[in-house]
């Protein structure tokens, strides 16, 4: 493990290390493979405009599933929300400890929706405007242009919605701010 105190970000990603965090070092081969169905099309193409969270932004996407994956579309006509999960492609995977810019105190990467993270895969529940072509429109992401594509899957609000769910360290931080 090693801990890192400097600040240093990488002028193409937009990832860097800040104080505090702490990188490891990674198996040398992946346990599995895996075949990205499609590409994610965003207005954003740097970390820095990217929004943070996927709730944060209006913007339609557009959602590009390969030619070899489009008839498993069939049957989401009608659908209103999705889940995408997707593959995080430019995010660093050392990172175990991070420092949160807007929280200023480190935090184990489990404990965090960033996309630094061993397997860098994101997921984001995104309403389904249309779907023409092989393309979906979707409203609800937070990815740079041409983040690929890893599954589509219905969302259903009777299992995938609970309401009394927490984050610990979210509602602490919460309470000792008011």
């Amino acid at each position: 493990m090693t801990t890192h105190d400097r600040d240093s970000v990488d002028g193409t990603t937009g990832f860097g290390i800040r104080p505090g965090e702490v990188a490891v070092e990674l198996p040398a081969v992946p346990d599995a493979g895996l075949h990205f169905i499609g590409r994610i099309r965003t207005p954003w193409k740097s970390r820095a405009k990217c929004p943070k969270n996927a709730r944060e932004s209006e913007a339609v996407c557009t959602v590009e599933v390969a030619p070899t994956f489009q008839p498993a579309l069939m049957g989401l006509d009608g659908t209103t929300h999705l889940w995408l999960l997707y593959f995080m492609d430019k995010a660093p995977r050392d990172l175990v400890v991070q420092v949160p810019r807007q929280y200023g105190q480190g935090r184990g990467t489990f404990a965090l929706r960033s996309p630094a993270r061993p397997n860098p895969i994101a997921l984001s529940a995104v309403r389904l405007l249309g779907i023409s072509e092989g393309k979906l429109s979707v409203i609800g992401l937070d990815c740079l242009d041409g983040t690929p594509l890893i599954d589509i899957k219905p969302y259903f609000a009777s299992t995938d919605c609970f309401p009394d769910a927490v984050v610990g360290w979210h509602r602490e931080r919460g309470s000792a701010e008011t």
